[in-house]
């Protein structure tokens, strides 16, 4: 497979407002990208307009508002998406191909049971949730990243481990939480934790470098099998050096830190 053969769903309802960048991000590593509408896989579009989960590579949920963020942060999404393709999106998930989920795709994967996914592909109630900021406001700032997977998540596999990346924030409900009391350490047994906000100088972050207070500084998780991640910070806006916060000053490349999450897929799927 050719990059330009893999197939992405960007995948949208009402309030979603980060599906451009998605797709951008994804035709900017060579893949082609398609903005699908849920109503389009769930039948309620006219024929010519119609879409199979199944036609595609990789999944991917853009971030924003979905449905207001009504109930809970992509709560209504989660649940119009379960109810209508639930078999199909277990389905997709088992036969081990990506799904990426950013932000608010994020909060719809946990809502929909498929991360953390500690017991079963896709668990029937939510077993963890991303709660509101210890500010209580949204954040809205540059945040580093850390690379602590030890290999598992396709979504690094071109990011060595322990590598810093600058990805900007912009959420209002990111502390990943859980009722296990172990939940931390599964995650960590299980190498699921994927990616941890750290002060510029790679040492443990703190408010602001922590924008939401998430325990153990987890910004974003896989599953226990790598093919599904979801994240809090938004790669998809650094994908140029010109988005850094710092972009005037010495660099060698005009390539931002966000263009690796989408390489290390793609690259994946074509080799």
């Amino acid at each position: 497979m050719k990059p330009e053969e893999v197939r992405v769903c960007v995948l949208r309802i009402e309030g979603t407002n980060c599906e451009d960048e998605m797709a951008d991000a994804f035709q900017t590593v060579g893949a082609s990208a398609e903005k699908v509408h849920l109503k389009q896989l769930i039948g309620q579009a006219p024929a010519g307009m119609k879409r199979d989960l199944s036609d595609y590579d990789i999944l991917a949920l853009p971030g924003g508002f979905s449905a207001g963020d009504y109930v809970r942060a992509g709560a209504i999404f989660a649940a119009r998406m379960k109810s209508a393709i639930g078999p199909q999106l277990k389905k997709f998930v088992e036969s081990g191909r990506p799904v990426l989920g950013i932000c608010n795709g994020f909060q719809i994967l946990v809502e929909l049971g498929l991360l953390p996914a500690l017991e079963e592909t896709m668990s029937p109630e939510p077993t963890a949730a991303l709660y509101t900021n210890d500010s209580g406001r949204f954040e809205c700032r540059p945040t580093v990243l850390r690379n602590d997977n030890n290999g598992k998540c396709i979504f690094t596999s071109c990011i060595s481990k322990k590598k810093t990346l600058m990805i900007p924030s912009a959420h209002a409900e990111g502390k990943l939480m859980s009722m296990d009391p172990q939940f931390i350490e599964k995650l960590i047994d299980n190498d699921q934790v994927v990616f941890r906000y750290v002060k510029d100088d790679d040492s443990k972050a703190e408010y602001p470098w922590n924008p939401n207070g998430s325990e153990s500084d987890i910004a974003g998780i896989c599953n226990p099998s790598g093919n599904v991640m979801g994240m809090m910070p938004h790669p998809e806006r650094a994908m140029t050096r010109f988005t850094h916060p710092d972009w005037t000053r010495g660099y060698s490349s005009q390539e931002g830190d966000g263009v690796m999450i989408f390489e290390s897929v793609v690259r994946y799927l074509t080799k």
